[in-house]
């Protein structure tokens, strides 16, 4: 064997060798990462929860055994082998509407988070970056969005705006992005510090690129954490305000406007059909997002 070919093997190694060094990290950092959330039973339980409701939202018109707005003349029917669950006071099927519900709860709280995560992190990324009047204005700012009492302005705010879908979004969402934005500045603030962000600034990258590709990617931890808590502070603002007449309006069914048919003695001693499933599956999947949440949060954690 000649020496240009040692010569050529070797270098082959070598660079077979970095390759391995340079994927090894990120892959054994995805997979701890995986290996911490499974360790989390409640975590793993929560997890498969929001599956199968994601699987019921998704496929609702398949999985009703009725309309979910049919009056039938069986008016507070307890349950039976024709309604499972039971009729609600005018009729309804109350399977029907909660299977229903599920896509209202689920379309409210993803796409409030999806909202003001995007919002709050980017001004989070601007300010912390740039400082200054800049830095300054925007956390007096989101001090005065955190002022406000957040119930009281959300109701008066949907009550001269309409209690639509969408307005219920944006509302949830103007009143939440406050909280991401100071999450992210306190971590751009000291990532910003640290010597690759520096390097990237002595090459003449543009600050979009700094922020978005270099920056970015290292605080999404405490980011997809908050997001995760955030959908269910969602889907309960939403219930809280259908249960008070001013979100979601019947006959769309929702979680929240199906607690408010409970809000008589009558019914919550006498029809517990009425309210026992749609305060279950509430409770349920708020405790399941939470503990998906913290199982993240233990996952993501880099002193683990």
């Amino acid at each position: 064997m000649s020496l240009t070919d040692i010569q050529v093997k070797t270098n082959t190694r070598i660079m077979d060798t970095i390759e391995i060094i340079e994927l090894e990290p990120e892959e054994r950092y995805s997979q701890q990462i995986i290996r911490r959330f499974k360790k989390n039973r409640l975590a793993v339980a929560g997890l498969i929860f929001i599956i199968l409701l994601v699987f019921t939202g998704l496929f609702a018109p398949w999985l009703t055994p009725h309309n979910p707005n049919e009056v039938t003349a069986f008016f507070s029917a307890s349950p039976s082998s024709v309604h499972w669950l039971g009729t609600d006071q005018v009729g309804r099927d109350v399977l029907s509407r909660l299977i229903y519900a599920t896509r209202i709860s689920l379309i409210v709280g993803f796409l409030t988070v999806s909202i003001y995560v995007t919002v709050g992190t980017t001004i989070g990324l601007i300010s912390a970056y740039y400082g200054g009047w800049m830095d300054m204005f925007v956390m007096r700012l989101s001090d005065i969005f955190m002022a406000f009492p957040y119930l009281m302005v959300i109701l008066v705010v949907v009550s001269v705006l309409g209690s639509s879908l969408t307005t219920i979004i944006l509302v949830l969402a103007l009143f939440s992005w406050p909280t991401v934005a100071r999450l992210v500045r306190g971590n751009v603030l000291s990532l910003k510090q640290l010597d690759y962000v520096k390097a990237s600034i002595a090459l003449g990258l543009s600050p979009w690129r700094i922020m978005f590709s270099h920056i970015l990617p290292n605080t999404l931890g405490p980011i997809i954490v908050n997001a995760t808590f955030g959908i269910a502070a969602a889907i309960l603002s939403e219930a809280g305000l259908s249960f008070l007449g001013m979100g979601i309006q019947p006959p769309t069914p929702s979680w929240g406007n199906m607690l408010s048919d409970a809000q008589s003695l009558t019914v919550l001693t006498n029809q517990p059909w009425l309210w026992v499933p749609a305060g279950s599956i509430l409770l349920l999947t708020v405790l399941a997002i939470n503990s998906m949440g913290d199982g993240l949060r233990d996952a993501l954690d880099p002193k683990q």
